[in-house]
């Protein structure tokens, strides 16, 4: 899947030596009775949200201390701890906390189902006599609400689990929260549809047994039939897992690691607060540092959410605020994550038993935003995560001239925006309403500085990043510097690449074997600079012997902590593993590695000398950086991955790596995409167009490159895309005729990718090519193409 753990800002944990950040107060826990209130006001819901608020301003301490002061006082609070729980699990991903975040949402799950059926009991004996507490939601919604909110933050819990049997029982939980919301949006959507049609409200929204849990989807199967898969404090091996589910898991590859990207900027001081707050003015947010309110130039950042869904004053009560908020927020999610599947997950569908609405969910996530709430909160995180991390990875989206078009004909621009594209005004303005509702979070921070990616202002977003390295959450912090390590690849600022890797390594454990391999990678560069510096002065005229001197020294410290890296990178492989199986970018360090080890052996030469094609490079390209690239850091990309750059030696050595189709395949894709940034799209398939025409068997077995051809098609696909998409390459006449032959080679590129057998890194292009087929499916449909 679209790396779950990446919606919500996928980092990674701190070493068990840093204090645990939730480690529980010494405050004696206040207990007090439970109470099912009105349906129309309700104090626990008041005081629960409002001490979960601080989770999103970095005060995850203090929400927890403010939480357990009322412990067991309502499933409110009970859901307000399982969410603090849940947030550092998945911005961290450590295995105790996600055992803490497992236990504590299965007893918020218990407590809600109680009180659940408390509030239906109490309705049906006031039913004969009394009108019905509320007119929106059957009575109960609330704690059902809290019951889908914990099974669907359980459920990515057991996606994110090692255990494959945790990540099926994971899928299932999807299942039982999509009926539990779907009760709940169905009676709000009678109710909304009742208002517009001014008709009263039909009474089959407070049916007497009222349903929210209790229907079975066809097929569903229940709880009981994984007693004897796990037993309480007894757990299979992974290799049984695995055994129990290979049917099911048999096509999977494996989990992505987090989404991100980083760097540090030349001189940090002079991006200050102040100037990229003016910055983000010219995109019509001017924001203020204070706390003070932040507005666009023609609407408030509120105003500009208010553009979506329902009028939020219809909704006045607390009870319905945070049923609205939060059905919206659990169910938007659901059908966003399921219609971002990609291809190589596709058999777990058949778990789930439902299909996703991509549209509809982004539509619902746009609607919680509206509050300031942690529904809300947690609404606008999401939808941010998608649009800077999971669209701002995508190569085919819709042109802007398409965007404008259909927005205009459609009236979309009035209530919403179409979801294929990349709304950038919606974007900042939510951005900037959640900087205003939290201030001290560094979360948003984050966010910010991947939209300036995102447009292409690597420099600025860097200088973001390394003014937001004072978080109180440690996981924030380690996933602030993941960021900043990713983009210091996309600027090609070696040392600092190098020193924010490192520094991740001591950050969090997330996967040690990445961040050796990739300042690894930096030394590379490194050496590769200092040898051709100490060539040319050891070539002129007069050499210079100090210049000489100093250039093998550097030679030598660079080639020796390489080398180093990249042999310790395979010794902390496999610590980490997604449903029973191996991170697949582990899998792809060690393949690299194994590949290098068995040239130098072959050719006789060290092992950083036996690396041809930039592995800086390729992993630019493997996480998408030339869409954060401007033109300059394009060109100077191109440059690095000269055949010149290697230091094998002779010729002949050189020779014989180029003969090898793998490796020529990774120069060719990566220098592709640079191309295509570039907007040369003709050279870019030029280079690729040979790819798809080798045999096949180049590319498997040993320690070769397996994701060459299907990139391959894939980058095919993105340059027909271009020509879809630029006026300049269209002909004068016959002008949709050509644009929907490009659209079909484009779809059948994609196509192509989307069903090739499985390979390591076929999760990481399924999200792109899932993207394509979304974005390529909604063009066709809107100019009736068939």
């Amino acid at each position: 899947m679209p790396s779950l753990r990446s919606w919500f800002g996928g980092g990674a944990p701190a070493p068990s030596s840093v204090k645990d950040a939730s480690s529980r107060p010494s405050t004696p826990v206040v207990p007090a009775a439970t109470t099912i209130h009105t349906r129309h006001e309700n104090p626990d819901i008041l005081d629960a949200m409002g001490a979960a608020g601080l989770i999103m301003n970095d005060d995850i301490e203090g929400a927890e201390t403010r939480l357990r002061m009322r412990d067991g006082a309502s499933s409110f609070h009970q859901l307000g701890l399982g969410l603090s729980t849940f947030m550092r699990s998945v911005l961290g991903f450590e295995k105790d906390i996600m055992t803490e975040a497992t236990t504590r949402l299965a007893e918020t799950e218990t407590r809600a189902w109680d009180d659940m059926k408390k509030a239906q009991k109490e309705a049906d004996k006031t039913r004969n006599g009394a009108a019905d507490a509320g007119k929106i939601y059957p009575p109960g919604s609330e704690y059902a609400l809290v019951y889908a909110e914990a099974q669907l933050m359980s459920a990515v819990v057991g996606v994110m689990h090692e255990s494959l049997t945790e990540a099926v029982k994971g899928f299932y939980k999807l299942r039982k929260a999509y009926v539990s919301l779907d009760g709940i949006v169905a009676a709000e959507d009678r109710y909304l549809n009742s208002i517009k049609t001014g008709s009263a409200v039909p009474k089959a929204i407070h049916p007497k047994r009222p349903s929210l849990l209790s229907e079975k989807m066809p097929g569903s199967f229940d709880d009981s039939e994984f007693a004897d898969i796990t037993t309480t404090g007894v757990r299979q091996t992974d290799e049984e897992d695995e055994e129990d589910f290979v049917n099911v898991a048999k096509d999977l590859s494996g989990r992505q690691t987090p989404v991100a990207t980083a760097s540090r900027p030349s001189d940090p001081e002079k991006a200050t607060i102040a100037t990229l707050d003016e910055r983000l003015g010219d995109l019509s947010i001017t924001a203020q540092t204070d706390g003070a309110a932040i507005e666009t130039r023609q609407l408030t950042s509120q105003q500009h959410l208010d553009k979506f869904g329902a009028d939020r004053t219809l909704f006045t009560s607390s009870t319905d605020v945070f049923v609205h908020s939060g059905a919206n927020m659990c169910f938007g999610i659901l059908l966003v994550m399921i219609s971002m599947v990609p291809p190589a997950f596709s058999r777990l569908l058949s778990i789930i038993g439902f299909q996703g609405d991509r549209d509809r969910g982004i539509r619902m996530l746009w609607q919680s935003t509206k509050y300031a709430n942690i529904n809300g909160a947690m609404s606008g995180l999401v939808l941010l995560q998608y649009y800077n991390a999971y669209l701002g990875g995508a190569d085919i989206l819709p042109g802007d001239e398409d965007v404008k078009e259909f927005t205009k004909k459609s009236g979309t621009g009035a209530d919403g925006v179409e979801v294929v594209g990349f709304p950038k005004e919606e974007c900042y303005a939510l951005l900037a309403e959640m900087r205003k509702r939290y201030p001290n979070s560094r979360l948003w921070k984050i966010e910010e500085a991947r939209m300036l990616a995102n447009d292409k202002k690597l420099d600025e977003a860097i200088a973001v990043l390394s003014t937001n390295q004072d978080s109180k959450m440690r996981q924030i912090h380690a996933l602030n510097n993941f960021e900043l390590s990713m983009y210091s690849i996309y600027v090609m600022d070696w040392p600092a690449m190098h020193d924010n890797f490192m520094r991740c390594v001591e950050l969090n454990n997330w996967s040690h074997a990445l961040y050796y391999y990739n300042a690894g990678c930096a030394q590379v560069e490194m050496y590769r600079d200092a040898f051709h510096r100490a060539a040319a002065a050891a070539e002129a005229s007069s050499p210079d012997g100090n210049n000489v001197d100093e250039s093998v020294k550097a030679m030598a410290k660079h080639k020796m902590l390489a080398e180093q890296y990249f042999r310790k990178a395979p010794t902390v492989a496999g610590k980490r593993r997604m449903m029973a199986r191996q991170l697949p970018f582990e899998v792809f360090v060690c393949r690299k590695v194994q590949k290098w080890e068995e040239r130098a052996k072959a050719l006789g030469v060290d092992l950083t000398d036996a690396i041809a094609v930039s592995p800086a490079m390729e992993m630019a390209y493997l996480w998408g950086g030339s869409l954060r690239m401007a033109p300059a850091h394009l060109e100077k990309a191109r440059g690095y991955l000269a055949w010149e750059r290697c230091t094998v030696g002779s010729p002949e050595k050189l020779s014989k790596i180029m003969d090898e189709k793998d490796e020529v395949a990774v120069r060719a894709l990566t220098e592709s995409s640079l191309l295509r940034e570039l907007g040369r799209g003709t050279e870019a398939l030029a280079l690729v167009e040979p790819l798809v025409a080798m045999d096949k068997s180049a590319f498997k077995g040993g320690a070769r490159d397996d994701y060459c051809q299907p990139a391959a098609h894939y980058e095919i696909a993105a340059v027909s895309w271009m020509e879809v998409c630029d006026p300049a390459a269209w002909p004068e006449t016959d002008k949709e005729a050509f644009r929907k032959q490009k659209t079909d080679e484009c779809f059948q590129a994609l196509e192509r990718v989307s069903k090739w057998e499985s390979f390591v890194l076929d999760a990481r292009f399924g999200m792109r090519v899932q993207a394509g087929i979304n974005t390529v499916k909604w063009l066709k449909a809107k100019k009736n193409w068939t």
